[in-house]
């Protein structure tokens, strides 16, 4: 599996040269194959340190987090997943609810032999991160939430109100025939509706997922990451209702002209001890718009004692 994906990425950096230098984790990382929970997550680790897990969202992979990890690495060990489904992991039919790939990421953390870590998250890694922290409360240490909702939790009716969540309940028989053979031009309303400079997710970076979201099933994966909210809902509402609120250090950061306060609101209703931050000159992708300022952002909460 492992010479599949590294071929696989070969094959993206030839058709494009800067993709492999755009896309490229820091000397030291390397790529595992872990076979968990009835799947296989494509996996980087890296760097050296109390562990960290950095959890992508839709419209991309874990690859956004290069920045981000080459930055943690200097005193971390950096664990960064493609999402069932996404990216190089393998696309089952089933298991998109966020309670089910919480379980993919307790996997990866046991076969890396890691009892504890911190968790970043963006978008539908959000949602996936707060099911880890409600149901491992002990394993998760800290916990950053980035410019997305979490179903059933806080203002999560109010927010399905707006026009620009449209795809959120996009569905039917013919959604992926719809696309199909047409993966770029669906993700770029995306990207370019929800960035503050749509300018900044460049050229390079568009064509990279474009590609990878092209990949037989990753479409298919792609909205039953939607499709599971309903039971995102149910199961989010009963870790509340059980264990109450996360007691865990959280940071809610939402980009300035994106989620902006909402994140902690969002983060308030799910935990005791949120921090609020704002991303400046950022819509919601915020690895794109603004790494540097999310890096320090990040960086800074983390280095704080717990």
């Amino acid at each position: 599996m492992l010479r599949l994906a590294t071929l696989a990425l070969a094959l993206l950096a030839f058709a494009s040269p800067a993709l492999a230098e755009s896309f490229a984790f820091p000397a030291g990382f390397t790529a595992r194959e872990i076979q968990t929970n009835g799947t296989t997550i494509h996996v980087r680790v890296g760097g050296k340190g109390p562990a960290v897990v950095l959890l992508h969202g839709y419209g991309e992979t874990g690859d956004m987090w290069v920045p981000m990890a080459a930055d943690l690495a200097r005193d971390h060990t950096v664990i960064v997943p493609d999402l069932r489904g996404m990216g190089l992991s393998t696309k089952p039919a089933g298991g998109y609810d966020k309670k089910t790939q919480a379980g993919d990421v307790a996997g990866v953390l046991d076969a890396l032999k890691v009892e504890r870590a911190d968790v970043v998250a963006h978008d539908i890694g959000n949602m996936v991160a707060f099911a880890f922290a409600a149901q491992h409360r002990t394993r998760a240490t800290r916990l950053v939430l980035i410019d997305a909702p979490l179903p059933g939790v806080g203002p999560w009716d109010e927010l399905l109100k707006n026009p620009l969540l449209w795809h959120f309940r996009f569905g039917g028989p013919d959604m992926e025939r719809l696309v199909a053979g047409r993966e770029r031009i669906y993700l770029d309303r995306f990207w370019n509706e929800f960035s503050a400079t749509p300018a900044k997710f460049t050229e390079a970076a568009r064509a990279h997922y474009a590609a990878l979201y092209a990949r037989p099933g990753a479409m298919h994966a792609g909205f039953a990451q939607f499709a599971g909210f309903d039971q995102d809902v149910i199961d989010n509402r009963a870790f509340l209702a059980a264990g109450g609120k996360l007691t865990l250090p959280v940071l809610a950061l939402g980009g300035s002209t994106s989620f902006g306060p909402t994140m902690a609101i969002v983060a308030r209703a799910a935990a005791d001890n949120v921090t609020e931050g704002i991303v400046p000159d950022s819509g919601h992708w915020i690895m794109e718009e603004n790494p540097a300022a999310t890096v320090k952002m990040v960086r800074a909460f983390l280095d704080k004692p717990v």
